[in-house]
């Protein structure tokens, strides 16, 4: 499933990867991303015109992360799953706009929404709930729009 992402900088990637080192038994995430929002598999030129036609007038916003936190009980696959809480109003009001054009997916959009960024699943992964970290921010200044097949970005798009 294609998907609207928010890049994530150099020093979350390696924040992510260090607390990831430090479990014995987890899996850690190989590729670190912010989803956005899940768009339906369809043709991929109309899609990206349907979100730079949402993206219109959005600027650039902050996020903030300063916890990790913990879902015990995934919507799927292994649990638990160790991740960077993101706290972002700008990011909340982004995802609710894509959600007005593209259905939010069950289990994990519109309501159910919960920014963030896997550190590592399974295992010893819940070693890591609580952990104390230096809270980062950053300001987003442009989204990507990810193709899971080729797990890479297909599309860059400036806000």
């Amino acid at each position: 499933m294609h998907s609207v992402n928010v890049p994530v900088p150099g020093d979350i990637i390696r924040l992510a990867r260090g607390l990831a080192s430090e479990c014995l038994t987890a899996t850690p995430r190989r590729g670190h991303s912010l989803v956005v929002k899940r768009l339906p598999d369809e043709r991929l030129r109309g899609m990206v015109r349907q979100v730079r036609s949402v993206l219109d007038g959005v600027d650039p916003f902050e996020i903030r992360i300063e916890a990790v936190d913990l879902f015990r009980q995934p919507p799927t696959g292994t649990a638990p799953v160790a991740y960077l809480a993101v706290d972002s109003a700008g990011l909340e009001q982004l995802h609710q706009r894509l959600c007005q054009v593209f259905d939010p997916v069950e289990g994990f959009e519109g309501e159910e929404y919960d920014p963030h960024v896997t550190i590592a699943r399974g295992g010893d992964a819940a070693s890591l709930l609580g952990r104390e970290i230096e809270p980062r921010e950053w300001t987003v200044d442009r989204l990507a729009v990810w193709h899971p097949g080729r797990e890479m970005e297909v599309e860059s798009i400036a806000l």
